[in-house]
């Protein structure tokens, strides 16, 4: 469903999420992105109650660039099949729900994003590749 280690690295350097990437394998990385996009999404929530635009704008920008340019593009649709073609769709979604949420100042739409990266985020907490070894033994 994921494109190789090397593109994961690639993708999660791309978004400058600060971490020791080089020892974090390919499901640590997305699992830090999700990290990372959940952080700018707090960011902005906070920075839109204060009425801070210029840091709210900012963090809105680095959630897109999280999901836009780190998840979605750590997907493999070729060998992902459905699962990765309805993430794709999904990634595409959050990042219009970003944009929206900047243009209108729309706390819902943050917190609509924040919820839906949380369930992805919790199911990948559950695909630990360790769980799944204990799993099959």
């Amino acid at each position: 469903m994921f494109a190789n280690a090397r593109n994961a690295i690639s993708a999660y350097r791309k978004v400058g999420v600060d971490a020791a990437i080089e020892v974090a394998d390919p499901h640590r990385l997305i699992l830090l992105l999700f990290a990372g996009a959940q952080a700018a999404i707090g960011n902005a929530r906070a920075a839109m109650q204060q009425q801070q635009i210029a840091a709210k704008g900012e963090a809105i920008s680095r959630a897109i660039d999280i999901i836009g340019n780190g998840l979605k593009l750590s997907l493999d649709l070729e060998q992902g099949g459905e699962i990765a073609q309805r993430l794709d769709a999904l990634y595409d979604y959050l990042v219009l729900r970003l944009l929206r949420a900047n243009l209108d100042n729309d706390l819902p739409a943050l917190e609509e994003v924040a919820g839906l990266l949380e369930e992805i985020h919790g199911a990948w907490r559950e695909i630990a590749p360790g769980r799944l070894q204990q799993s099959v033994t």
